[in-house]
């Protein structure tokens, strides 16, 4: 009887897998406004402990939230589009002084003969036809996909929309999907749905909150150095930090090629890599510990087949909602594990380590 249960919960689940699969670009703006809902809700609870009505308390949601959003624009947009198109504007002469100053000493070191073949216009000259075919080919795949781009700016319409209503219900809501838990499994899915929300809580807070500091931090410490361009490129690392290490690498190679442009750039690098050494030195024995919590943390592996799977399957939308879904397939597969060996204790394994 037991197994039976397992059984139709394993082809529920799977069922449930393939169907969302198939409906994904139909769900994405439904899954991106639950998201904001469940992160919306405790403000929206503490509105209504001010005798604020539900549907007031959700208006001020979105208000508070928009004039975060218009002040962070105001305050750094400008200075970014500026860095940003500076940066771009640099890009040819980035090139033309790695192409004369830095490949001479680099061929010089790894004692190459410099020759025709060597260098970034010979390269570009080699495979530029191939990057033409293939630029033309993305542009001719993104000409045919009017519809997909259609559905995509359909999308950001309906996410605020969707989520206005989903914030409103959301109360309703999760009673309705209590009830629908059978009530033998009740106490079983209700400890677990407690579980999986304090974990999401504390690991979509302490993330935004990481991901800020780190662009704080590359900001402040590439402009100590007297970068180029530094907020740019420390803003955009820090955002693209929820993936281990990108932000490092990516920041990392994008201030080494500013570096480029400088009159003694072999300085100011060791700078950039001491900025960004000592910025994950404290990400990961300050920052994640106290912010995320080693209890939710997910391993790098995991974070990044997460983010993987999730473009490849739901695109964009994806990628934001890979790794809330993986910190809670954690929980459910950490039960799992903790039931089996309650239920199975002869295949308990004892690791010691040495």
């Amino acid at each position: 009887m037991q197994m039976d249960l397992r059984l139709n919960w394993l082809i529920a689940i799977a069922l449930t897998g393939w169907l969302f699969y198939l409906l994904a670009p139909v769900l994405t703006p439904f899954v991106a406004a639950a998201l904001l809902g469940y992160m919306g809700d405790p403000l929206a609870d503490r509105m209504q402990k001010l005798k604020l009505p539900r549907s007031l308390a959700v208006v001020a949601v979105f208000l508070i939230t928009f004039v975060v959003l218009g002040l962070l624009v105001l305050l750094i947009g400008p200075l970014i589009r500026t860095q940003v198109g500076a940066l771009f504007d640099a890009l040819p002469e980035i090139a033309r002084q790695v192409e004369q100053v830095w490949m001479p000493n680099i061929l010089g070191w790894l004692d190459i003969e410099a020759g025709d073949d060597v260098g970034i216009a010979p390269f570009l000259a080699k495979y530029g036809e191939m990057f033409g075919s293939w630029s033309g080919k993305v542009l001719l795949s993104v000409s045919k996909s009017g519809g997909a781009l259609a559905a995509a700016v359909l999308s950001l319409f309906l996410v605020p929309i969707i989520t206005f209503y989903m914030l409103r219900d959301w109360d309703t809501i999760m009673l309705h999907l209590g009830a629908l838990v059978p009530e033998s499994q009740r106490e079983t899915v209700f400890k677990l749905a407690r579980e999986s929300d304090e974990v999401l809580g504390a690991f979509l807070r302490g993330q935004i909150l990481v991901m800020l500091a780190l662009a704080f931090i590359y900001s402040l410490g590439l402009s100590l150095v007297g970068l180029k361009f530094a907020i740019a490129i420390g803003v955009v690392s820090g955002l693209v930090s929820f993936v281990p290490y990108l932000g490092f690498v990516f920041g990392i190679g994008l201030a080494g090629l500013t570096v480029a442009l400088e009159p003694n750039p072999l300085w100011q690098m060791i700078g950039v890599v001491a900025t960004f050494s000592i910025a994950q030195f404290i990400e990961g024995s300050l920052l994640t510990p106290k912010l995320v919590g080693t209890r939710i943390g997910l391993h790098p592996v995991i974070v990044i087949f997460a983010v993987a799977a999730g473009g490849q399957l739901f695109g964009f939308f994806g990628i934001l909602l890979a790794l809330p879904a993986a910190a809670v397939l954690s929980v459910l597969v950490r039960f799992a594990y903790d039931r089996y060996q309650k239920e199975h204790p002869e295949a308990r394994v004892q690791i010691e380590l040495e």
